[in-house]
């Protein structure tokens, strides 16, 4: 079983050489075909008009050492032969990393490093190049199939070999271990013997099969299967000579790649990792282990550095966090100062052995992040994590150390602007830490205690030392962030911004846990002034990153994230030092100040800080419409708490609308046009409800009254909007003042004729005769939105005014008619209390009198709408009396009834000739009849 277990992982490992050295073959293969290309148009420049016959001769003089003459080639090959060799010795000073023997000896360097010492020079791969590219099966099976299987025949010939003679009791367990352990070393010596005598692989496409690398790799495999079996089969060793052994041959597998190629490094690394697991003790040694971890990781970042091998890297930081990890969950027996000694040891790594020097790393305008880092930063910021929140770890330390780790995080990532990621890491943990929001644990929070945490358990021990620990992490965020983000300002603006973002958004976060942890919610002075101090530091730094800018004072991104952060921070302070009316207030007021802002500097967030004040204050009246509680809210009408809450944002609003328009006029001022206009309308509809419901703002019906008030509140922010926009035209006001117009109609259209309209739901309609509930809820609307359709016209689109004169016409209808029904039924005019035949009558002689008005006030105003209005109207009249009133009338009525039907129709008749006529008369040229 045990011989079956290594033959399988000797086979995938080699599975994973072979597939590695794949991506080695097309390098090499890219690089002699550019090489060729190179040599090509060098001659090509000596001589201009080369013959394909001369081609071909220079192709076969430069790729062949020897120089080959042919009897047919003319005179002239042999300069061309002189200068493509003097081309191919130039490039070869130029680029000796690419084709120098000793190095094309030594192995399949990495794709990093021939392509960085070759990308400048190589032009693109010729026709030729990519001809000889072709794959060919006969080299592939004799090159590289037969050196790959010859490999796994190799490693698992050994493992057989100590099958059988275990099973044929040949040899004893100490003299097959032995075989296999100098099977080993014969493997690892013959590879390194190919190699140091000069080992090429003159066949294109077959550099894949590395021989000296796969017999190293083989030679590794049974050496590691000796050790263990000497240690766990046969217990021939103990666990302390074989961890060392094991450890010296990961160690020395992953040196051997700087000649062997990533592959190698990999296999040993993974020995290397695994080798702490299958050693096992009965008084295990973690200082030991971490030791050897160290050195394993250290020793692997210098290879990984030198060849730049960045998923060995990776690899290494991935498994030394791993071996943290599941030390650190067993949290009893956990020594803090092992945590903190191989959580130091991989931030070293990173900064000095991987990122030293790499890449340019010390120029601060260079672009990107090294994506190896994020696996150590994940790794040492979860540390630090369980540093500050395991109760036990808390306890050995008082949750410095996790602090300690978090600003060590922001450090190096300030230290090497490359390792961006480990400030995304230390900032995130900076936040779980505070909020208390680990998953999946649910959030919980104790307020009567001071305490928020994890199911009601606080996160850290309520002391000082707590208070102290976020306040310096605030620091650490606010100063590191700061710096870099001017750093950067002119060369690097997404760095720029991740270290502004994270300088006010950390700081945020742990000023507002502190306050909810250890301040008084009502009001607390003390956390508002630190409140305010933030205010001006953001304020400030967003300036001073800012000029750094190129050109300076632009406002880009990371002066954006600053001035926010001043915006939140203003935000919070005041939730802090005011009670909720003046909170709301103030908010509204706010908006004032970036908008004057920019009368200084352009910054386009400016503007929408404005927007963000209006947001804010959106959110509190939504969340308490009273503004001050419904317990303190006054019943005292219009003076109340409700005038300012709702009054003072609007007029906020507007002046940051108008002053927006003389400065940055963009997309905010369109935003806070909008929101000046709904302030107003619930300014006004707030008042309205606190007014007719007795100075108590609940969730009643609506009553018609209400409702009435709130439609003459629509058509006339309709007007006034479309005022505005003539004297400053805006899109927001255009657009604005129709869906007023529009949502004035279909309140109309639904609550008043529908919902709430007197004749279905019998509601009182009043006891004095003209001001009633009819003249607010139709007559009184019906003249505001005649009046509005009358206004705009020629100002907006022709179906808006249409639109508005036939409501305003159907509303004068409504009311004409409910005043008769209210005429004959009283107070109450509801439909079930039936009809009389005198107010039959007079329903069908209104009609048609109010279809005589609309007809003259059509021909008048010149409105096809109110003229088709009124034909309408009196054809409904026609129907009612022939349909209705033949069969209810009697006597001297059903005659009236007809006769004025008939008198009016034969009027209008005459009218309508008139009218026709003279029009005609107007259109006829002069002489004409």
């Amino acid at each position: 079983m045990f011989e079956s277990l290594i033959g399988l992982v000797a086979i995938i490992a080699l599975f994973v050489i072979i597939s590695r050295q794949q991506s080695r073959i097309g390098l090499i293969e890219r690089e002699l075909g550019a090489l060729r290309s190179l040599v090509l148009s060098s001659a090509q420049e000596v001589l201009p008009v080369v013959k394909p016959s001369e081609l071909a001769v220079l192709e076969t003089t430069s790729l062949d050492a020897p120089a080959v003459t042919n009897e047919a080639t003319p005179v002239a090959t042999e300069p061309v032969a002189q200068s493509a060799a003097a081309a191919m010795s130039v490039t070869v000073a130029e680029a000796p990393a690419v084709v120098e023997p000793s190095q094309a000896a030594s192995g399949p360097w990495s794709a990093g490093e021939t392509t960085a010492a070759t990308a400048g020079s190589i032009p693109p791969i010729s026709e030729p190049a990519k001809a000889a590219r072709k794959p060919d099966i006969e080299t592939a099976l004799g090159t590289r199939w037969a050196v790959w299987v010859g490999g796994i025949a190799l490693a698992m010939g050994g493992l057989f070999l100590i099958r059988y003679t275990i099973e044929a009791g040949i040899f004893g367990p100490g003299v097959r271990l032995s075989m296999a352990a100098v099977l080993g070393l014969v493997l690892v010596a013959g590879g390194e013997f190919i190699r140091r005598t000069g080992f090429k692989v003159p066949v294109q496409g077959a550099a894949g099969a590395y021989i000296p690398a796969i017999l190293t790799a083989a030679g590794a495999f049974i050496l590691f299967g000796t050790v263990y079996a000497a240690y766990g089969v046969y217990g021939f060793i103990g666990p302390t000579f074989a961890f060392v052994l094991l450890g010296i041959i990961g160690i020395a597998t992953i040196a051997a790649s700087l000649v062997h190629g990533l592959a190698l490094a990999g296999i040993g690394l993974l020995g290397a990792l695994v080798t702490p697991a299958l050693i096992s003790s009965q008084t295990p040694n973690f200082w030991a282990l971490f030791g050897y971890l160290a050195v394993v990781l250290i020793a692997t970042s210098v290879i990984a550095r030198m060849r730049d091998w960045t998923f060995l890297m990776a690899a290494a930081f991935a498994g030394t966090g791993i071996w943290t990890i599941l030390y650190m969950s067993d949290a009893p027996a956990a020594n803090l100062s092992i945590i903190l000694f191989i959580d130091a040891v991989t931030l070293g790594a990173l900064a000095f052995v991987w990122l030293g020097h790499r890449g340019g790393d010390a120029e601060p305008g260079k672009k990107g992040f090294d994506w190896p880092s994020i696996v150590p930063g994940a790794f040492v910021a979860f540390s630090a994590l369980g540093l500050s929140v395991d109760t036990t770890l808390v306890a050995a330390g008082d949750a410095l150390p996790g602090a300690v780790v978090l600003a060590a995080l922001v450090a190096v990532a300030a230290y090497r602007p490359r390792a961006l990621p480990l400030l995304h890491a230390a900032g995130l943990v900076t936040v779980l830490i505070h909020l208390g929001i680990i998953p999946p644990t649910n959030i919980g929070s104790d307020f009567a205690r001071g305490n928020v945490g994890f199911d009601g358990l606080p996160v850290t021990a309520g002391n000082a030392l707590t208070l102290r620990i976020g306040i310096g992490l605030a620091l650490v965020f606010i100063g590191a962030g700061f710096w870099s983000a001017r750093r950067f300002a002119a060369s690097a603006q997404i760095r720029a911004a991740s270290w502004a973002a994270w300088g006010v958004g950390a700081p945020l976060i742990i000023l507002l846990a502190l306050w909810l942890t250890y301040g008084n919610l009502d009001r607390d002075l003390a956390y508002a002034a630190v409140a305010a101090l933030l205010v001006v530091v953001f304020a400030v730094g967003g300036e001073w990153i800012a000029r750094g800018e190129e050109p300076p004072l632009q406002g880009r991104v990371a002066t954006s994230f600053a001035l926010g952060g001043a915006a939140i921070a203003g935000l919070l302070m005041l939730h802090m030092a005011f009670g909720s009316g003046w909170t709301t207030i103030l908010l509204g007021a706010s908006a004032i100040v970036p908008a004057l802002a920019t009368r200084w500097r352009g910054y386009p967030v400016l503007g929408w800080i404005s927007v963000g004040a209006v947001i804010a204050v959106l959110g509190r009246v939504a969340f308490d419409p009273t503004i001050v509680g419904a317990e303190l809210l006054s019943t005292t009408p219009v003076f109340n708490w409700l005038l300012p809450g709702y009054g003072v944002p609007a007029l906020a609003f507007g002046f940051a609308a108008w002053q927006l328009a003389r400065t940055t006029n963009g997309r905010p001022r369109l935003v806070m046009e909008a929101a000046t206009a709904l302030f107003a309308l619930l300014t006004l509809a707030m008042l309205v409800r606190h007014a007719m419901h007795g100075g108590v703002i609940n969730t009643d019906t609506v009553t018609l009254a209400e409702q009435a008030i709130y439609t003459l509140i629509a058509i006339g922010a309709g007007g006034i909007l479309v005022a505005i926009d003539m004297r400053s035209p805006s899109s927001v006001l255009r657009y604005g003042s129709m869906a007023a117009g529009v949502l004035s109609v279909a309140f109309i259209v639904i609550r008043h004729f529908v919902v709430l309209n007197p004749l279905f739901t019998d509601e009182s309609t009043g006891q004095i005769p003209v001001f009633n509930l009819l003249f607010l809820a139709y007559l009184l609307p019906a003249i505001a939105a005649g009046g509005l359709a009358l206004y705009v016209r020629g100002k907006r689109p022709r179906w808006y005014s249409a639109m508005l004169a036939l409501v305003a016409a159907l509303l004068a209808f409504a009311y004409a008619t409910l005043t008769v029904r209210r005429i004959f039924k009283g107070e109450f005019i509801g439909l079930w209390s039936g009809l009389g035949q005198l107010e039959t009558y007079t329903y069908s002689a209104l009609w048609l009198v109010i279809g005589v008005v609309l007809l003259t006030a059509g021909v008048w105003l010149k409105s096809q709408v109110l003229r088709i209005a009124s034909a309408a109207l009196i054809a409904i009249a026609v129907l009612k009396v022939f349909l209705f009133d033949m069969s209810e009338l009697q006597g001297v009525l059903r005659a009236l009834s007809f006769i004025g039907l008939g008198a009016v129709l034969i009027g209008i008749g005459l009218f309508y000739q008139r009218l026709l006529t003279q029009a005609a008369r107007e259109k006829a040229p002069a002489g004409e009849p």
